[in-house]
């Protein structure tokens, strides 16, 4: 038997905000006991590891050695621009994949959706 990820853990300036980024990306909720320092989203689809976020007093400082690459439900620029008005932003645009910031700056990429692919 082997282990599975049951969660995935962010640290944060503001848990909360972090949260409610992540739950609006990935179509679920934010916890309704969470805070500004502790904060939680399940997963919103069967299997799917939930993700915790914690404040911490230090700022991010150097690029995720572990990231999340995102499928994009349909066109992957109508994903790009739905997570851009959520507070992301764009770091780099390739021919098959698009590397975004969440809005404390933790990279993670869009791929294509199954109707682009």
């Amino acid at each position: 038997m082997y282990s599975v990820i049951k969660s995935v853990s962010f640290d944060a300036t503001d848990a909360l905000v972090l949260a409610r980024f992540w739950a609006s990306a990935l179509g679920s909720d934010v916890d309704e006991d969470s805070t500004a320092d502790k904060a939680f989203v399940e997963a919103s689809g069967w299997g799917a590891p939930n993700i915790w976020f914690t404040r911490v007093p230090e700022p991010k400082a150097a690029k995720n050695r572990v990231h999340f690459d995102l499928r994009a439900p349909g066109l992957m620029a109508d994903e790009v621009a739905r997570l851009e008005a959520l507070g992301a932003t764009v770091l780099q645009r390739f021919d098959h994949l698009v590397s975004m910031r969440d809005p404390e700056g933790n990279e993670f990429c869009v791929e294509p959706g199954p109707t682009e692919i």
